[in-house]
């Protein structure tokens, strides 16, 4: 009984413990944002702030390029996350349901360029850009971007389209349809967790990325919202109010889509990871 009463209170407790580690971050960040400055650096701390304010976050949204550099991540992170959905579709069903000679060491090039830390190919990179004279562009980025998320995406992908039977596929095309119709009509709709577990991924890797956009984009209306977020602070010296605010608002768009798909994403990450 006493080893039962156990099992079943060390998951809950460990599960509480977890959640306050990883949560107090994220609210002393929104908690801050809110509070007047004189409470943000009183001596003692101001766990919930006595009278809200949002002259911080209008401290923010009013800096220099902040509009610009908003258009410019959202345009790069949600074009390379269609790109490499649109590419990775095609290449996990060719992979899951083909069989094709140099099959087994395409998949492990996949497996590989996941684990390659994208940081050592920086200089690469710039001598590639420089040379194609586009430097201070949203393409390189774009193009980048969807590579670093593209190797997740086929592997995740390819086991949502192998779980999938393939006597729907056929008998899809003994009713009249060709494979493509197959794949758009049978496959597609059965792969929506996949795609979410994926896209999410996909956006927070490229919404997050910070060294490529220092190395190729030094114009300030070039450059995207984390490498504005690290220049915050120096822009207005020890204003954390605001640097708090702004760092809010980085995270906002992450918090929003990750509640938007989080049943569907965390089941996809799951079957993605043991199928196939």
């Amino acid at each position: 009984m006493k080893r039962s009463w156990l099992g079943r209170i060390w998951p809950g407790t460990l599960a509480v413990v977890l959640f306050v580690f990883f949560a107090f971050p994220v609210y002393w960040m929104f908690s801050t944002a809110l509070k007047p400055t004189s409470q943000i650096i009183s001596e003692d701390p101001v766990w919930f702030p006595d009278a809200p304010t949002l002259e911080h976050f209008r401290t923010a949204v009013n800096a220099d390029h902040f509009w610009t550099l908003v258009r410019n991540s959202l345009t790069v992170t949600v074009l390379a996350v269609v790109f490499s959905l649109l590419i990775a579709l095609l290449a996990s069903f060719a992979i899951a349901r083909m069989r094709f000679k140099g099959r087994r060491g395409f998949i492990l090039a996949f497996m590989i360029a996941q684990m390659a830390p994208w940081e050592v190919m920086v200089i690469a990179i710039y001598m590639l850009v420089r040379d194609g004279d586009m430097l201070n562009s949203l393409v390189p980025l774009t193009l980048f971007y969807m590579v670093m998320v593209l190797p997740f995406t086929v592997l995740t992908l390819r086991g949502f389209v192998a779980a999938v039977p393939k006597e729907l596929e056929e008998s899809a095309m003994v009713d009249g349809c060709t494979r493509p119709q197959a794949f758009i009509k049978v496959i597609f709709p059965l792969l929506a967790p996949g795609l979410m577990a994926t896209s999410l991924f996909g956006f927070i890797t490229a919404w997050n990325e910070f060294p490529l956009v220092l190395i190729l984009n030094k114009d300030a209306e070039a450059q995207t919202l984390p490498l504005w977020l690290s220049q915050f602070q120096t822009a207005f010296g020890d204003d954390w109010g605001a640097t708090m605010a702004a760092a809010s608002l980085f995270a906002i768009p992450i918090l929003l889509l990750f509640l938007f798909l989080q049943r569907k994403a965390v089941g996809g990450l799951t079957a993605g990871a043991v199928k196939g």
